[in-house]
């Protein structure tokens, strides 16, 4: 489901139909904003689909990109297309390209083809080479407003949803709704309870699949703490600003390097 974002998708036919497209884009915004479901449909406008359409994405056991899949990218791209103008490749989470990866994936971009498009997806693009970051032109993804997403969604799900067409098409279902809920109420009985409370919730959270939606809960309550605490002492209020940014640091880590989600989860504890 498409929803906003667009300036992005008119500066995107613009270009298809001036003949301007670059060779390489970067779509760089939060997680589940919007820029995979842009960047599907910039493809469908441009008549691309299987086998023209190439997807890439992290291995689920490792959580990277690997040079395997790079190669395959490259050999796919070195083929004619089959039936489209051109051939689409799409890498979502490209902050999760290892360094090997990364360096390979550089030869494509150093030498494209001129049938050839490369949409890069990334939420922290400072993961991947500068090398790499220079070469694509870059379009970034905000949040949308809450009408925007109060127009397809309820308001319960568009508050909860930040702004996040993705999170919001996850909360239409009851069962992740109340989840979210859930641990909703886990953060704000662990902001009162002892370290080692919290290091035993850390323990048990770091084995999770959901662990970035469990995070994406700690942002959502504690900005809400801090826009009720504006009217208080500016301590308050930049302690609440300073546990946002270490969320959002804990949170990177977690999804672009190799660090222990454990650790990384104590740390921020120590924080709350």
């Amino acid at each position: 489901m498409l929803i906003g974002h667009q300036k992005q998708i008119k500066l995107l036919e613009k270009s298809a139909e001036s003949n301007r497209l670059a060779h390489a884009y970067l779509f760089s915004g939060p997680e589940k904003v919007g820029k995979k479901t842009v960047a599907l449909e910039f493809a469908s406008h441009l008549h691309c689909s299987f086998p023209d359409l190439i997807l890439v994405e992290p291995e689920l056991e490792s959580k990277e990109i690997k040079i395997g899949q790079i190669r395959d990218l490259i050999w796919k791209l070195s083929l004619k297309p089959y039936s489209a103008p051109l051939k689409v490749a799409i890498i979502d989470q490209a902050q999760t390209m290892n360094q090997e990866s990364q360096n390979c994936f550089l030869k494509t971009l150093e030498e494209p083809k001129k049938d050839n498009l490369l949409i890069l997806i990334a939420e922290y693009p400072k993961s991947l080479l500068p090398t790499i970051l220079s070469r694509c032109q870059t379009i970034n993804f905000q949040p949308l407003s809450r009408k925007e997403i109060e127009s397809n969604f309820s308001k319960e799900v568009a508050e909860f949803s930040l702004g996040r067409p993705g999170r919001a098409v996850d909360f239409s279902d009851p069962q992740k709704l109340d989840e979210f809920k859930r641990n909703i109420n886990e953060v704000a009985g662990l902001v009162n309870s002892d370290l080692s409370s919290r290091f035993q919730y850390a323990k048990e959270i770091s084995q999770k699949d959901n662990l970035k939606e469990i995070l994406a809960t700690w942002l959502f309550y504690f900005r809400d703490l801090l826009l009720e605490k504006c009217s208080t002492p500016a301590s308050d209020t930049l302690r609440y600003l300073n546990v946002l940014k270490k969320i959002q640091e804990t949170n990177s880590l977690i999804s672009s390097t190799n660090v222990s989600p454990r650790l990384a989860l104590e740390i921020l504890m120590l924080e709350l």
